[in-house]
Order: C-alpha cells, then sequence, then structure tokens
C-alpha cells in the first residue's frame, strides 16, 4: 500500500516543541505518542463507529509522510498524552494496539484456546492482549527467540510449525477441541491454510496479515467448521488506552522486544539486516537526537 516517495514511520513517541493557535490542553515538553491513522467520517465503516478501517484512511508513513524525521505536525485529536511512560515504551504503543484490536475482533474470552500464528511485534501484541483476558495461548513462529519473547508475554506454549505432528500438537494441548481463535499475523498463504487447519468447529478466525499473493483457502473446512473469518486492520482509541494502561502496568519486558536502537544515520544498515534475517530483529527503534 506504500507510494514512493516516502517518509516512513508509524510507530511514534515524541516531544511537543510548539502548539498551534488555540491549543491549550498540552505542554510543551510533553512525551506523546501519535494516532496514525486517518479517517474520513463519512464511509460505512466510519458511520458504522470502526474508522480504523476508514475507505479513505492514510496512514502515517505509508500513504503520507510519517514520522522519521526530526519534526512532524498533526492534529491534536492525533495526540496522546501518557505520563509515566518514557519515550521506547510510547514509541511500542501502536504496534501493540494492532494485536490488542485483533483479539477484540476476535472476541476473546476468559478460557478461550488462542493460537497465534506469528511473534512479531502484531503477534506479540495479540498474545499478550489474549493472555490479559485470561486466555490460554499458544505461539506459532519459525524463531525460537521470538517463540521465548512470547512466552515472556503470556503463551503458554511455543511450536515451530516444522515440528513432527504440529496438529496433533495442538490437538493435545486443546483436548482435542483445537483451537477457539485463531489469530494470523504472518501475511504467508502457508500460515493463513494452518490457521484454518487449527481452528475448532464453530471457531473464530481473525487475520491480520497481508499476504503478497491470492491465497487458496480450504473452502470445505470453513464451511464444514461453520467458522468466522474476520479481518482486523489498524486499532481503535479503546484499544490505545488499553496498551497505555498495560504498559504502565510494568508486565512488558521491554528490553526483550526492542531488538536494536539506531540513529537515523545508521538506520539503512540496521532496515538491510532485518530485510535478511528477520528473525533477528523483533522491534527496531531509529532515535533522533
Amino acid at each position: 500500500m506504500v507510494n514512493y516517495p516516502r517518509v516512513p514511520g508509524h510507530e511514534i513517541s515524541g516531544i511537543v516543541e510548539s502548539l498551534g493557535e488555540g491549543i491549550n490542553d498540552l505542554s510543551i515538553g510533553s512525551a506523546v505518542t501519535v494516532i496514525p491513522y486517518t479517517a474520513c467520517g463519512r464511509c460505512r465503516s466510519c458511520k458504522n463507529g470502526r474508522s480504523n478501517a476508514c475507505r479513505e484512511n492514510q496512514t502515517l508513513g505509508v500513504q503520507r509522510d510519517g514520522a522519521m524525521a526530526e519534526y512532524l505536525v498533526v492534529p491534536r485529536n492525533k495526540i496522546l498524552v501518557t505520563e509515566g511512560l518514557d519515550g521506547l515504551s510510547l514509541a511500542m504503543v501502536e504496534p501493540l494496539t494492532v494485536g490488542f484490536h485483533a483479539v477484540d475482533r476476535a472476541e476473546v474470552k476468559c478460557n478461550d484456546k488462542v493460537v497465534v500464528f506469528g511473534c512479531g511485534m502484531i503477534g506479540l501484541g495479540a498474545i499478550a492482549g489474549a493472555a490479559k483476558r485470561g486466555a490460554q495461548v499458544l505461539a506459532v513462529d519459525l524463531s525460537d527467540r521470538k517463540l521465548n519473547t512470547a512466552k515472556s508475554l503470556g503463551a503458554e506454549l511455543g511450536l515451530l510449525p516444522s515440528e513432527p505432528n504440529f496438529l496433533e500438537k495442538i490437538s493435545t494441548w486443546s483436548h482435542g477441541d483445537m483451537a477457539d481463535v485463531v489469530i494470523e499475523a504472518v501475511g504467508q498463504p502457508s500460515t493463513y491454510r494452518s490457521a484454518i487447519e487449527v481452528a475448532g468447529f464453530s471457531s473464530r478466525v481473525c487475520c491480520i496479515g497481508y499476504a503478497n499473493e491470492d491465497v487458496p483457502l480450504p473452502t470445505k473446512l470453513i464451511v464444514q467448521k461453520e467458522l468466522d473469518l474476520r479481518g482486523c486492520r489498524n486499532a481503535q482509541m479503546k484499544n490505545f488506552e488499553e496498551v497505555i494502561q498495560y504498559l504502565k502496568s510494568g508486565a512488558v519486558p521491554i528490553d526483550l522486544l526492542i531488538s536494536k536502537k539506531v540513529n537515523l544515520e545508521d538506520s539503512p544498515e540496521a532496515l538491510e539486516q532485518w530485510s535478511k534475517d528477520p528473525s533477528s530483529i523483533t522491534k527496531l527503534m531509529v532515535e533522533f537526537p
């Protein structure tokens, strides 16, 4: 969805430097995070109270220039002031909200069996959000390191998809019923198909990951199991508020989530490393003076 040239950056923390005319509820020097989405207020999604899925949405760093710059100008209603969180934590808010929103979309309940495919930042947010609701969470990823991080956020079991008897292990974990909820946070044809396979009868499958190609799905299983397939995009204000309180609780091992901090000049090399070896990076932070 990106068009170029584009300044990236939609997971943001910053310091208020100056105020527009009539803004009297902010203080210069306040630490803030930013809601990076726009909403038209006119489309069906907006009228249905789901402006996170606005038809005309433009996300900072995607359809419009983002925050990887010294200064950024944003509307007042997109700024969240939070006492008690440092800059690194504030920059973690937005990526975690997407996973929390997926948990909302999937209607995760206490004691649900939840399988999350993908332990990048979005999947980790879903794991944290589901565990916070009292669900039992199983994480799936290609990286043992990321599976260990998932366990630190509340997953009780981590599996590599290449493990022998992968489906049987999920069946044993779920006492034969398979998952009540599956959250797909990878965006690969293989994980989309696996999500349908591990979903239990009358369960919910929530899709976050974008696949770069059309995915053939086992329609027999979708119909036979009477699955609810739900898309998940961005996040809502309530998810931002919930994540902020979650971060304030100190339950998040920030040091485990942030793999590397670099300045702007060194970011191209760091991004290249991330591209070559995605399993080595959970979250890359670019810091400005």
